[in-house]
């Protein structure tokens, strides 16, 4: 299908990522600095910097950049303080968004979202006007030519929660948060590699959009991306590709 497919749009949007891999890094380090001084150094008794430092891994950030973000963060290493804020909106089409950040400015933060918001389009919205669209979710994506039954087996034996099947023919493992990194290794094991997936907001219901909706709302999450103090964008939105 060239219009709603999980596989089209999940390779879409890596593509923008890659072209992004600096800032990854930054925001990878931030991450795990903040994680490191709200759960402690070690990864084994703290599942939010084993997650972000499995993610840190994947980019082929060197270790050494790793230590140093987790003894800055357990205060070895003398580093700012960001402070964890989030913001939800709205977008083209009344998709959903919302917005993760690290900062140590709140009042330049909330500025150049609401600038984002604005400029594009869209609204920023009050605490809660759009949580409840999401769910704490890890998912890991499969191309259409892998196994449905031996994936489904596996995944289930691991501890996953669902096996989606999308209508491209891919598939989604869906796994609770902190399970995800577990569930990841466990599947690898048996011979299962995801060609993408993270921890993330998952939406309940999708909007899909199309034209110059589609592209209207590409560029209020590209601006929002853009943003120094920005980790994550979540949005309910699907953009269709040609």
């Amino acid at each position: 299908m060239a219009g709603h497919s999980k596989w089209a749009n999940i390779q879409h949007r890596k593509g923008r990522q890659d072209a992004k891999r600096g800032k990854i890094f930054t925001r990878l380090i931030k991450e795990i600095t903040i994680a490191a001084r709200l759960g402690g150094g070690d990864p084994s008794a703290n599942p939010r910097l084993r997650l972000a430092m499995d993610k840190a891994t994947d980019a082929n950030m060197p270790k050494d950049n790793i230590q140093r973000a987790i003894d800055k963060g357990t205060g070895n290493l003398e580093g700012v303080e960001y402070v964890e804020l989030r913001y939800e909106g709205y977008g083209t089409g009344g998709a959903a968004v919302m917005v993760d950040c690290l900062t140590d400015n709140k009042t330049r933060t909330v500025a150049d979202v609401r600038h984002a918001f604005t400029k594009h389009g869209g609204n920023l919205g009050t605490d809660g006007s759009v949580a409840f669209q999401f769910a704490h979710q890890g998912y890991l994506l499969f191309s259409p030519d892998v196994d449905e039954d031996s994936l489904m087996e596996a995944a289930l034996e691991a501890g996953a929660d669902d096996v989606i099947i999308q209508e491209d023919g891919s598939k989604e493992v869906i796994t609770e948060p902190y399970q995800y990194s577990s569930i990841k290794e466990a599947l690898e094991q048996a011979g299962f590699h995801a060609a993408d997936g993270e921890v993330t907001m998952r939406p309940v219901n999708e909007t899909v959009l199309e034209g110059e909706e589609a592209e209207k709302m590409q560029r209020l999450l590209d601006a929002l991306e853009d943003l120094d103090d920005v980790q994550n964008v979540y949005t309910t939105a699907v953009l269709e590709t040609e």
